[in-house]
């Protein structure tokens, strides 16, 4: 407590600036194309997301299924900012994709190359395939945090070359034909964290600024290859999570602001129901209505529906809310109850004969190693509507380590276990890798079937079948499996119909 009230009775000298970050350069090409992104933004629809330094009148990408013959393009005029952000965001959404074919693209600029992604498979496609977990992931320093950063110079930090020496980030880069997508719920780059190194106190809202740009281009890769789909976490919520002292944080660096700008456009609402029950098409189209990109929404790829769901606002007591327990004083981004209704809405408007299986992903969990990292104020909004509508996996981070359990309802562990539980099952992936470093795992509840914090991880959710989800823990470092299972669901019951 001490450390964090010394740290905020210097917080107020941010505004004086008087040491000047080392940002990235800058490119000679204004126009140049930096921190790429792609998402799913609709069936056979993806969207192009990219930060340039200067603001542009319109956006355009080129685009076709070979990479010496782009001839198709797509163009928009969103290029949008904030205070305090040197750069715009920009996004294109390209439409009328063949599913599941690899299509090149090429981002419209004086400095551009050609890049490639998957197109979204058609939901109720059987085919398997691989969706990669990360959550809790940042970049400050090659390897994710810095050990060394209080010997560095000034000029050094948070200076950052990208690169993909961060070993999760290495590691997706050097799998990345094994998998067709990627979920990230929650916490990109922790720039909110700048003043764990003190040498940026004099300069908080340019290491916020610089942290974000550094992590971003180291991330580009990996989101603009594959479909990448975020949701928030704690650490986009302001520029500090030091309690009592968000007031601080500059305009432009309050409230979810890089997060929204960054991915507003980028993914979807919810999609048009594929099912021929009429229920069904009339709740997806309520729950079209309700949801609130980039906070909360749902897609289908494949087999699967996922619902990506806000842990941090929008409902009652949510922790980083308007009367939330860490003080940040953030959102509301929906009306009351209104992430809640499209919960239940686009849960009951899945057609498991069409997709399956039902994943949801948020950031804060309910079940978890350790003692106090439980989001008890999460269990009560989420976990009965999860259990009612035979949610399948629930995903979740905040936690810096992996973590699987048996499948669990209202902390009793499912008779049943892995085959064929009514009770979702849960697992944590907060171990990616960033800053503040490992979480131990402490504590385990008897529903515990796993538990790691020695090394880097992330998740990989295997879509075997229509029965069949297997789940595996991936060492980063290694490539090494930690833990794998197998969920075995019959899918015999529908959900639209109550």
């Amino acid at each position: 407590m001490s450390k964090l009230l010394t740290l905020s009775k210097a917080l107020p000298v941010l505004a004086v600036g008087a040491l000047a970050v080392d940002f990235p350069t800058l490119p000679e090409d204004l126009t140049t194309p930096y921190q790429q992104r792609l998402a799913i933004y609709g069936p056979n629809e993806v969207s192009v997301g990219w930060n340039t330094y200067e603001q542009l009148n319109q956006s355009c990408v080129q685009y076709g299924t070979s990479s010496n013959n782009l001839d198709s393009e797509a163009c928009s005029t969103k290029s949008t900012t904030y205070s305090t952000s040197r750069t715009y965001s920009n996004v294109v959404t390209l439409t009328g994709l063949t599913p599941a074919t690899t299509y090149y693209y090429k981002i419209v600029s004086g400095n551009s190359s050609v890049e490639q992604f998957l197109s979204p498979r058609t939901p109720g496609d059987t085919t398997p395939f691989n969706m990669d977990v990360v959550i809790d992931l940042g970049v400050y320093g090659t390897d994710g945090y810095t050990l060394s950063s209080r010997k560095a110079k000034k000029s050094d930090i948070p200076h950052v070359e990208p690169d993909l020496n961060h070993t999760t980030i290495g590691r997706l880069a050097d799998t990345i034909n094994d998998y067709e997508l990627i979920i990230h719920p929650g916490d990109f780059a922790y720039a909110d964290d700048w003043y764990l190194n003190l040498d940026n106190l004099l300069s908080g809202s340019e290491a916020y600024q610089s942290i974000l740009e550094r992590f971003y281009d180291q991330l580009a890769p990996i989101a603009g290859n594959r479909l990448y789909m975020p949701s928030p976490g704690n650490h986009e919520a302001d520029c500090t999570e030091i309690p009592y002292t968000s007031g601080l944080c500059p305009e432009g660096q309050r409230n979810f602001t890089d997060f929204l700008h960054r991915f507003e456009g980028t993914v979807p609402t919810a999609f048009p129901s594929q099912s021929t029950n009429t229920t069904a098409q009339e709740l997806a189209e309520t729950a079209r209505s309700l949801a609130v990109p980039p906070f909360w929404y749902s897609f289908e790829y494949g087999m699967v529906h996922v619902v990506m769901i806000d842990t941090e606002t929008d409902f009652k007591d949510a922790p980083d809310g308007t009367d939330g327990s860490a003080d940040l004083n953030t959102g509301p981004f929906g009306g009351r109850d209104q992430q809640l209704d499209f919960l239940e809405a686009d849960l009951a408007s899945v057609d498991r004969t069409v997709t399956p299986w039902v994943v949801v992903a948020g950031h804060r969990p309910w079940y978890t190693t350790g003692d106090g990292n439980a989001c008890d104020v999460c269990q009560e909004a989420f976990e009965s509507v999860f259990y009612k509508y035979g949610v399948d996996l629930g995903v979740f981070g905040h936690v810096h380590n992996s973590q699987r359990f048996q499948p669990v309802f209202n902390g009793t562990a499912d008779a049943n276990g892995l085959n064929n539980p009514k009770a979702p099952m849960y697992i944590v992936a907060g171990g990616a890798g960033n800053i503040e470093g490992l979480s131990s795992v402490g504590t385990e509840p008897s529903y515990t079937a796993f538990a790691y914090a020695d090394d880097y991880s992330y998740a990989t959710l295997r879509f075997l079948n229509e029965t069949s989800l297997q789940v595996d823990f991936i060492r980063s470092t290694t490539g090494e499996t930690l833990d794998s299972s197998v969920l075995y669901k019959d899918h015999t019951t529908q959900f639209v119909v109550q």
